[in-house]
């Protein structure tokens, strides 16, 4: 990841220190890492619905159910999403907020039809009555998908769209974060490399390469938040999520504001800090 090795001047890992935050200081932006906890006080491995839940909220989700819950969010895990979805709170208070992830109609189809649950990041645009884009907007660079590049998109799952590269992905990024007060964009590419569905040297050449290009293109009032529900990724010698910390990267002029940050529970309530000014 040699865009990510020039930024932080290494590779993002945990260095053994008592307090590993990483501040590095560039010309027109602030760097800031720090591990943070996704096991939240309650035992067992996180997972995908509880953790996306407790990122997206700021509330112990796991707590809150009893538990870590895998996959797509029950039932009170919606309410909660509903209730206090960090796009919510940012357009209750007038910001223009986003989810750029394209959606297809074949996708609320299956919705429609119960043959597919909705996820926690949908469910967390829902709340705000965000905008959600179409398979057009994407081909009209309004809009990215969870590939990023659409090669798994049409190469396995059958759609007819136009490969981008992972600059242009980034950059489309950051044409729309120009336009909304609040983008939210997910990829689990990373999480299908960590459950060894798909190869992680091939995930992380493209990963480095998006955040490359939004870091290259960024308007300079924009700040980049990158951070994970749960760990897997970094270790290969299990299909399973780890109780590791997952680290938060954030580039920018509000980076600081995350200097703080301890747990996943911590990143809604400081972009929200940020939105407020």
């Amino acid at each position: 990841m040699p865009q990510l090795k020039n930024l932080l001047g290494g590779p993002l890992v945990l260095n053994g220190a008592t307090d590993p935050a990483v501040t590095v200081g560039a010309p027109a932006q602030d760097v800031v890492v720090r591990p943070l906890d996704a096991c939240l006080g309650v035992p067992g491995l996180p997972q995908s619905a509880t953790g996306q839940a407790a990122l997206f909220t700021g509330v112990n989700a796991p707590r809150l159910v009893g538990g870590h819950v895998t996959a797509f969010p029950t039932a009170r895990l919606r309410e909660l999403l509903a209730e206090r979805s960090l796009l919510r709170q940012a357009a209750d208070v007038g910001g223009r907020v986003l989810f750029a992830n394209a959606h297809s109609e074949q996708f609320w189809q299956m919705v429609h039809e119960r043959r597919r649950h909705l996820g926690a990041s949908t469910l967390t645009a829902l709340a705000a009555d965000a905008p959600i884009p179409t398979l057009a907007d994407l081909v009209e660079g309004r809009a990215l998908l969870w590939d990023i590049t659409h090669e798994i998109a049409t190469g396995h799952l059958g759609y007819d769209l136009p490969l981008v590269s992972a600059v242009e992905a980034g950059r489309r990024l950051t044409r729309l974060a120009a336009e909304y007060d609040l983008v939210l964009f997910e990829t689990f590419m990373p999480d299908l490399a960590g459950h060894q569905r798909l190869d992680p040297e091939w995930v992380l050449t493209r990963l480095d390469a998006f955040l490359g290009a939004i870091l290259d293109h960024r308007p300079p009032d924009v700040t980049l938040v990158v951070c994970s529900d749960h760990g897997n990724l970094e270790d290969t010698s299990t299909k399973a999520h780890t109780i590791n910390p997952v680290p938060l990267l954030a580039c920018g002029p509000g980076a600081t504001r995350f200097r703080r940050a301890n747990a996943i529970t911590d990143v809604a309530p400081t972009i929200l800090s940020l939105l407020e000014g």
